[in-house]
């Protein structure tokens, strides 16, 4: 394993928010937990927003307070203005992640603020934030392009980032949030706007998840799927993926419904089947 790769895992807040029925606290608290101890680098636990806007995570203090923190693991959550930055950092969280759009429209769809209106917000979090030593991360939508405007252009997005480091964010997310980018976009606006070397990935416990406010959104990449596609390219994600797939398992019976990972229906690289009946029959 020459390369260690991070892997954060999103699914209790961005897969849980657009459920049809709410997960109990327990079963979250219980799933997190769980998944603290398969060896990912980060868990972004949940959503310090309006109950009323996101009635599924309404019980983000409870749950952030209820996990069992394992070393080695940061615990980030998402905050959409400066109470939700306060109600955070009472409950004593390792990383605060904001949320803009690199396009009008759809951040007036999403979060009712252009790009520029997200910045001004962003700067009054990142105030309520000085002397707590919690890392402040931001995530760019439509990195890649916007499902109501298109191509965002390339020198939007670098502008952008210089933009948020400017104002004191530590991390920056480039997210694509309908699964419009192809791989040679992702490598030259990664190249451009953050030098070479991308080494953390987001990616979704059964790919759960996907923007309510983004027509079409394909929800995210399967962590299960993405840590076996690391392993099998030879690079380290310090993940236990037997203990990841123990937990995509019970996924259906918590959410209701199948999740399209590929590797909990067809097992590992290394599994093996026997061959069929007749053969066996041949040989004898």
């Amino acid at each position: 394993m020459s390369k260690r790769l991070y892997i954060q895992e999103v699914a209790t807040r961005d897969g849980f928010q657009i459920e049809a029925d709410f997960v109990p606290t327990e079963a979250k608290i219980a799933l997190i937990d769980r998944l603290s101890q398969s060896g990912l680098a980060k868990i972004e636990v949940t959503s310090f927003t309006s109950p009323k806007a996101i009635p599924n995570l309404r019980d983000a203090e409870d749950v952030m307070r209820g996990i069992r923190r394992a070393e080695g693991v940061e615990y980030t959550v998402l905050v959409p203005n400066v109470k939700g930055c306060e109600r955070a950092l009472a409950c004593e969280v390792d990383e605060i992640n904001l949320v803009m759009s690199a396009s009008d429209t759809h951040g007036l769809a999403n979060l009712r603020m252009t790009p520029e209106q997200s910045l001004v917000q962003f700067r009054e979090i990142i105030e309520a934030t000085r002397g707590s030593g919690v890392f402040i991360n931001a995530s760019l939508s439509t990195t890649f392009g916007c499902p109501f405007e298109g191509d965002v252009p390339e020198r939007r997005i670098y502008e952008l980032v210089q933009r948020l480091l400017e104002i004191g964010v530590q991390g920056i997310t480039l997210c694509d949030t309908t699964g419009m980018a192809d791989p040679a976009q992702v490598e030259r606006i990664c190249r451009e706007a953050l030098n070479a070397g991308i080494d953390r990935f987001d990616a979704s416990l059964g790919g759960l998840g996907g923007c309510p406010y983004a027509p079409g959104a394909s929800g995210n990449i399967c962590t299960e799927d993405l840590v076996h596609m690391f392993q099998r390219m030879g690079l380290g994600t310090g993940v236990d993926l037997d203990r990841l797939l123990q937990c995509t398992a019970d996924l259906p019976q918590l959410v209701g419904h199948d999740v399209p990972g590929a590797v909990l229906k067809a097992g590992k690289a290394d599994r093996r089947y026997p061959g069929p009946k007749w053969m066996e029959e041949a040989a004898v």
